[in-house]
């Protein structure tokens, strides 16, 4: 009958050849061994897999170097079955074989490798053994101990695992307390998928090193957002100053997730370069990122900041406010008698017609705050002229000395403002130092005194 086998295992139709190795697979004649073998060299590699498995139910020598030269065959299924199968023929010089296999490219020829080398009572020689032994039966957690020599089985997976796999690679690469994972970090960040990136940026931020700023600088532009945000906070621990534009950058991201990121680290950083940036973040249409740019801002301390923060005290959102004033503290105790603080109030006028109650209320209770504090004398220009009429004695507008100081500022801006607010809030206190503004250097601001002068008449 042996003479059909064979003919069987040489027919074009693969189906019927497999079904010939499966026969002969589960058949309990040692005269199964040699068709058998002669599988092993099938063009289908689920012929040859099949073959493989079925010698190792057989306890015959003549199997094991056909099966150890089959642990070099391109298809995973056909090394796999072989490993599966010299592990159960018990033959302790496939061991190296055997080893070699656990740094396999696919997880499943590793781990019938190392299912194997159990079976044969193997024991691993050093650390990167042992470390291969854990990865290939999927024990990375235990990897991370055996320190240095994990790295290079680490890195092999990252490079050629799974994508389940190349993500715990990089965390338990992350997990290391060793400079020497630096450098398989750095490549997980070209890597295509996202998760990736993000878990080795994590890791990165951990070492600090400014020798990975560029690297990790460069996903600042990544297409991804989430990724764009933890490199924001990455960028600024590898080297802060030199992170310094590209976070300012970022706070004009698309993507708030983003920019709260971008404030956020601006601020720990102290960097009074970004003080601009910050400022203008506090109109960001997100109420995070205005909140976290007002944090920012009370923790640079820089006065350039209180005009806005004045401003952000009309914000639509409570917390926006609430952290405002906080911030204004921490820069000034006495914010409302600065200059800075004053310059606002063109705004707070205007928003006390605001369609929202609360910003209705903040910009009353501001003006009241504001009016309520005489300036500084020092910051009160001496006058040119005499005042060419007596002023009437009758009550003045809270606002108006904050004004009148506002018509002598060396601001052109804050003059023309002081001119036009006098203008609607039909002041008549203010006819004398409206015919001083409209003796201003600045054209605009003479005809903004003329019109506020007319409106009062």
């Amino acid at each position: 009958m042996l003479w059909w086998t064979y003919q069987q295992l040489r027919v074009s139709n693969p189906k019927t050849r497999l079904a010939t190795v499966e026969k002969l697979a589960h058949s309990e004649h040692s005269d199964s061994v040699e068709p058998l073998l002669f599988a092993l060299k099938d063009a289908e590699a689920e012929v040859r897999s099949t073959a493989a498995r079925g010698l190792g139910r057989f306890q015959d020598r003549r199997a094991v170097e056909p099966l150890m030269q089959m642990l070099r065959d391109p298809a995973p299924l056909a090394r796999a079955a072989a490993a599966e199968a010299l592990g159960q023929l018990g033959d302790s010089q496939v061991v190296s074989w055997l080893v070699r296999l656990l740094r396999d490219i696919e997880p499943a020829v590793r781990a019938r490798a190392s299912h194997s080398l159990k079976q044969l009572g193997w024991q691993p020689d050093s650390d990167t053994e042992r470390a291969l032994n854990l990865m290939a039966t999927g024990t990375l957690r235990q990897v991370a101990a055996l320190g240095t020599e994990a790295i290079e089985p680490l890195l092999e997976l990252l490079r050629h695992g799974p994508p389940d796999k190349q993500l715990e690679a990089v965390k338990t690469l992350g997990e290391m307390d060793d400079r020497n994972v630096i450098k398989p970090l750095l490549e997980a960040l070209r890597k295509n998928t996202s998760a990736l990136r993000i878990a080795a940026l994590e890791a990165l931020q951990r070492f600090a090193d400014p020798s990975t700023f560029e690297a990790v600088e460069r996903l600042l532009r990544d297409q991804n957002a989430s990724v764009r945000s933890v490199a924001v906070e990455a960028a600024a621990k590898c080297d802060g100053k030199r992170a310094v534009p590209g976070l300012i950058h970022a706070l004009k991201d698309s993507s708030w997730e983003v920019r709260q990121a971008a404030v956020k680290v601006l601020g720990a950083l102290g960097e009074p370069s970004a003080v601009d940036g910050l400022c203008q973040a506090l109109r960001d249409k997100d109420r995070d990122v205005r909140e976290g740019a007002a944090v920012a801002l009370g923790r640079i301390r820089d006065p350039r900041a209180i005009s806005f923060l004045v401003r952000a005290l009309l914000d639509t959102e409570t917390n926006v406010r609430n952290t405002a004033t906080n911030s204004l503290k921490l820069i000034d105790q006495q914010w409302l008698k600065t200059r800075e603080a004053r310059q606002a109030l063109p705004e707070i006028e205007t928003a006390l017609n605001h369609r929202e109650y609360w910003v209705r209320h903040s910009a009353t209770k501001l003006l009241e705050q504001l009016s309520s504090i005489a300036p500084d004398p020092a910051d009160i220009p001496v006058p040119t002229a005499a005042p060419t009429a007596p002023i009437p004695d009758h009550p003045r507008h809270a606002a108006f000395a904050i004004l009148a100081d506002l018509l002598h500022d060396g601001d052109r801006d804050l003059r023309l403002a002081a001119a036009a607010a006098f203008g609607h809030l039909r002041e008549k206190n203010a006819k004398s130092i409206l015919r001083e503004a409209v003796q201003d250097s600045d054209y605009l601001v003479q005809q903004a005194a003329q019109n506020a002068l007319a409106a009062l008449n």
